[in-house]
């Protein structure tokens, strides 16, 4: 068995049962669009397929913030299928380096691979999926969907950002109508573009609901 597959099946048993928004299902759509943006960069693609499959492995909202235990985590699988220690530092690097974090966060690495997967994994935070994930985990942590009281802060900190309990809606405005104009490749610009579209719309309709006027 290839170290991908395997990989595959490791992955799909520590996230069983996990959040929906950040399933099995999240990182098989963030792997299929990490797949498509590569096929236009000249990229190492095997770093891609495992840095995308274990980027959200454990992730630190639902370890009491901690954000050494994916890396962590990821490195010790690696390690255990004998991986190359190139390619498992790198994937450990892009796992540190993907999270948005409130916008607030510069990058302590950088590669093209990083590149592909960040946009893959912020693509599946906007349009359709973005819109179901936001308040799918807006359920999940008892927040309310909307309070016209309670305006957006734009100029979180990261550690402010970690810790909002903000109405659900208010997540637009802090990050994923934000995500667009912060696309690496081409490929994740064109393909950010409907999906934000999207989420205008959405919102449009939201207040116009809320409001009586439709």
């Amino acid at each position: 068995m290839g170290i991908v597959d395997a990989t595959i099946i490791f992955v799909k048993q520590q996230l069983e049962g996990a959040e929906a928004g950040h399933d099995w299902f999240h990182i098989e759509r963030v792997y299929r669009n990490a797949l498509r943006i590569a096929e236009h960069e000249n990229c190492h693609r095997e770093v891609v397929q495992l840095a995308a499959l274990l980027h959200d492995i454990a992730d630190s909202k639902f370890h009491g913030g901690d954000e050494s235990i994916g890396p962590k985590t990821a490195r010790t699988f690696l390690e255990s299928q004998h991986s190359d220690e190139a390619t498992i530092d790198h994937v450990v690097k892009i796992i540190e380096n993907i999270s948005f974090k409130g916008g607030k966060t510069d990058r302590t690495f950088s590669s093209l691979e990083l590149d592909i997967v960040q946009d893959a994994d912020r693509l599946d935070a906007i349009g359709a999926i973005g819109i179901a994930r936001t308040f799918n985990y807006g359920g999940f942590k008892n927040r309310p969907l909307y309070d016209p009281a309670i305006a957006p802060n734009l100029h979180m900190t990261k550690e402010e950002y970690k810790a909002s309990q903000a109405p659900t809606l208010n997540h637009f405005y802090e990050k994923l109508l934000l995500l667009k104009d912060r696309m690496n490749t081409a490929t994740g610009k064109k393909m950010a573009e409907d999906r934000h579209r999207f989420m205008e719309v959405f919102l449009a309709q939201f207040y116009a609901e809320w409001d009586g006027e439709k």
